[in-house]
């Protein structure tokens, strides 16, 4: 059964479709994107669509840089710098982010429901 969530974004609310069990996944990546969203405004000063999709861009990014095992490295961080994070590469962490994806994959396909 599908429910709807309320979330904040840059302090606008945005009503989502989400199953119950799926709320606090949900919450927490709503809480990331919004973090993201902050951090790139202060340092970009980027604001509406443009905002939105540099931190779509950044998290695809990071994701991307996840699933082939690479720490990645921010956009527009020094490439000469070393980071002491070590990269994922554990096969649970892979699972994991795979059934992250899915359960957001299935949250997000239910957005056509409600427009």
């Amino acid at each position: 059964m599908s429910s709807t969530l309320d979330i904040k974004l840059q302090g606008r609310e945005y009503r989502v479709a989400c199953a119950p069990e799926e709320f606090d996944a949900l919450t927490a990546a709503a809480a990331l994107l919004d973090t993201r969203m902050g951090e790139i405004a202060r340092t970009t000063r980027s604001t509406g669509e443009r905002l939105v999709v540099v931190a779509a861009l950044n998290l695809a990014y990071e994701l991307n840089a996840a699933r082939q095992g690479a720490t990645p490295q921010p956009a527009g961080a020094d490439s000469s710098e070393k980071s002491s994070e070590k990269s994922i590469d554990s096969e649970a962490a892979r699972r994991k982010i795979r059934a992250i994806e899915a359960r957001l994959d299935e949250a997000l396909a239910r957005q056509d429901e409600l427009f």
